[in-house]
Formats: C-alpha cells, sequence, structure tokens
C-alpha cells in the first residue's frame, strides 16, 4: 500500500452524514496515495478494524501528512447504520435501550413533535459514513458537550438539547489537531467521556445522557509542547512520524500533490481501484477479528516485554494483544504470531514507559533493544 503528505484539501460536492449533498464539503486526498509514514497508516486502520485499541497518538514534524491521513481515513472507512435521522448515530438496539427520543430533522427545526415510537417497534434505519468530527482548540465545553438551543427557548419557551461534537463523533472518530495545545478544560471532558463511553450534560434543568463511543486521533508537534500524562495513557498507540529522506518518495510526494491539486476529481477516480481494495480488505479484517486467536507463547512475549520495560499497569499488555489480534486479522491470519506482538510493539508502548532524565536514548530505541534481548533469551 502506497502514501503521501498534502496541505489543505480543495472543496467540492460531498455526501455529508445525513446523506445530503454538501457544497462546503471536503474532497480528501485518497488515503491510499499518501507515500511513506507506514506506522502512522498501520495504527489507523488497526483502530478501525477493532476500536477497542483506543485511538492513535500522531506526533511528529508539521507538514508530515498527519492531519492529511486522518481526514482521509473516511473514504476508505465502511458505512454504519443509524435510525434515521437519530443526532446521536445509535442503531435500533441502543435507541430501544436508552432513555433519549428519537428527535427528527423537522422538529430539531422547530415543527411540531411526533409521538416518540413504541421501543418495540420498527425503527426505520439509514446507511451513513463513518462520521470524523474535527474538534477546533478554540471549541468550548458547550460545543464539545452540548447545550441548550437557545432558539427555541426564546421563540417557543421550550427546553431543548442541542448535541455537541461528542454526539455527532459516536460510532466515528473524533479528531484533534494540535491536541497538545487544547485546553485543560475539555482535557478533563475528554478523559471522563472517554472513560465511561457516556457524555452527561446537564444545563438549565435539562439532564441529558448519551452514547458517546469514538475512536480517539490526536495529533501534535512535541515542539510545541508535551501531552497531559492523563490523556496521553488514553491512547491506545502512539505513532511518531518524521520528514521523510529518501529524495525518490520526496519526489513522489510533490508529483502526487501537484496532480491532485491540478484536477481533485481525476486524481481520486484514478486511486478509486486501491481505495475499493482497502475498503473490502477491512471489512473482511472486521469480521474475521471475532475469530483470531491469541496463543500463550504470544501473550508470553507481550506480558515479559511490559515486565522488562516496567509499564505501569497492565494497559500496555491489553493494547498490545488487541493490537496485535487486529494486525492478525487485517493480515488474514487465524493466529496471532509472536512476530505480531512484536511488530505493534513500538506504537504500543513508546508512551507508556516512565520517564527518566538522564535517560538519553529514544523510548522507540528502548523497546527495539528490549525485544532484542528477549529474542536472545528464546
Amino acid at each position: 500500500m502506497s502514501a503521501q503528505i498534502a496541505a489543505e484539501p480543495a472543496r467540492a460536492l460531498r455526501a455529508d452524514h445525513s446523506g445530503a449533498a454538501s457544497a462546503s464539503s471536503a474532497v480528501h486526498y485518497p488515503f491510499t496515495a499518501i507515500v511513506g509514514q507506514e506506522e502512522m497508516k498501520l495504527c489507523l486502520l488497526l483502530n478501525v478494524i477493532d476500536p477497542r485499541i483506543g485511538g492513535v497518538m500522531i506526533m511528529g514534524h508539521r507538514g508530515t501528512g498527519k492531519s492529511t491521513a486522518v481526514r482521509a481515513l473516511a473514504d476508505v472507512l465502511p458505512m454504519i447504520t443509524r435510525v434515521k435521522g437519530d443526532p446521536f448515530n445509535r442503531t435500533p438496539e441502543e435507541v430501544a435501550r436508552d432513555a433519549l427520543p428519537i428527535e427528527s430533522a423537522a422538529e430539531r427545526n422547530g415543527a411540531s413533535p411526533t409521538p416518540r415510537q413504541p421501543r418495540d417497534s420498527r425503527l426505520r434505519t439509514e446507511r451513513i459514513p463513518v462520521p470524523v468530527v474535527d474538534l477546533p482548540l478554540g471549541a468550548t465545553e458547550d460545543r464539545v458537550c452540548g447545550t441548550i438551543d437557545i432558539e427555541a427557548a426564546l421563540t417557543q419557551g421550550v427546553k431543548r438539547f442541542e448535541p455537541g461534537l461528542l454526539a455527532r463523533a459516536n460510532h466515528g472518530f473524533l479528531y484533534i489537531d494540535e491536541v497538545n495545545l487544547l485546553d485543560d478544560h475539555l482535557v478533563d471532558v475528554l478523559l471522563d467521556v472517554a472513560a465511561s463511553g457516556w457524555n452527561v450534560v446537564e444545563r438549565e434543568g435539562i439532564s441529558v445522557r448519551h452514547p458517546a463511543r469514538f475512536v480517539l486521533v490526536g495529533s501534535g508537534n512535541p515542539e510545541e509542547g508535551e501531552l497531559r500524562p492523563q490523556l496521553l495513557d488514553r491512547f491506545g498507540l502512539h505513532a511518531r512520524i518524521v520528514t521523510i529522506t529518501d529524495v525518490a518518495q520526496r519526489m513522489e510526494i510533490v508529483r502526487r500533490r501537484r496532480a491532485f491539486d491540478a484536477d481533485p476529481r481525476a486524481f481520486i477516480a484514478a486511486w478509486q481501484p486501491q481505495q475499493r481494495a482497502l475498503r473490502r480488505r477491512i471489512v473482511a479484517a472486521q469480521k474475521r477479528l471475532a475469530e483470531v486467536e491469541m496463543p500463550d507463547d504470544a501473550l508470553m512475549v507481550a506480558a515479559e516485554l511490559c515486565m522488562r520495560l516496567g509499564v505501569d499497569g497492565h494497559r500496555g499488555e491489553l493494547t498490545l494483544a488487541r493490537a496485535a489480534c487486529a494486525l492478525a486479522a487485517f493480515e488474514g491470519r487465524p493466529r496471532v504470531t509472536r512476530d505480531d506482538v512484536k511488530r505493534v510493539a513500538v506504537p504500543a508502548l513508546r508512551h507508556r514507559l516512565r520517564r527518566d532524565p538522564l535517560e538519553t536514548t529514544d523510548a522507540g530505541e528502548r523497546i527495539e533493544r528490549a525485544l532484542m534481548e528477549l529474542q536472545a533469551q528464546a
């Protein structure tokens, strides 16, 4: 699978999350056309296959394709099913379980509400693209979590909940560019929601609790500041990318970017076979994941590696096991091997190592060295 970097995407017509065409939606650079940065792309794909891995932190130099890769991911994701018009992207099973009513788009625009459907009635569903929601650095807590619809309160005298970005991201991806610059109060909100999978909003006499299960993806430049350890630990994988130094690859990056800028539609059409092939591979891996076995010898490598590196807690082993199973499923294999664990070890553990102010060795190098020592003892 090939790859590349891109700046701001061109604008054009594209289906939005409700299925309607939107002239303001972006045409994204194809994911399969990105040159290099294999670790970043693999981490993103593994989280698509198994969202329980816990998301991806992507740190690296400016202009290396971090935001381009995340936004391009949406076009290779399989569609999801939700109750038609539901602002929380819930499935019929979730609607039957939750206490939140189904509110149509017409009702949200001020029309008279319709009676709530009985729990045992058949709800109409629709297929939508997996939501990839950007969380801006300057967003307020109301914008992120949701708030009271002020217009409805003033014009109709009713208290109505206006869903926020967390509602839109349910069953999708929440992307935060420059996450290391995020305000502390939003970090606290994300920590609570990421831990529980639910967003609780209490405003002006209204109390709303809705599901908010999403894959958290953050990117940033390490030169601009460190991420709070509490939030960093919530990311399942940590991908580190650097500027490509191979001349041939750098030339190919420029060629592809120039072709995309000159004619985005033609460039995207040329890469559609690769995009469709990757989408089919992702769907097959998602179906295969539950059947992938994790033998004891592979699990032992994960446990011994975490012990040797002094990783606190057990999230390290769990992430290693989930990522290794997703990798095996992606490559069409029914069993995880020791090599699978070793291949995902660096991104799964690099942000979990204890920091020693006197240590000059890079975290990735420490993990590679520990892997070599384990292999020598085997």
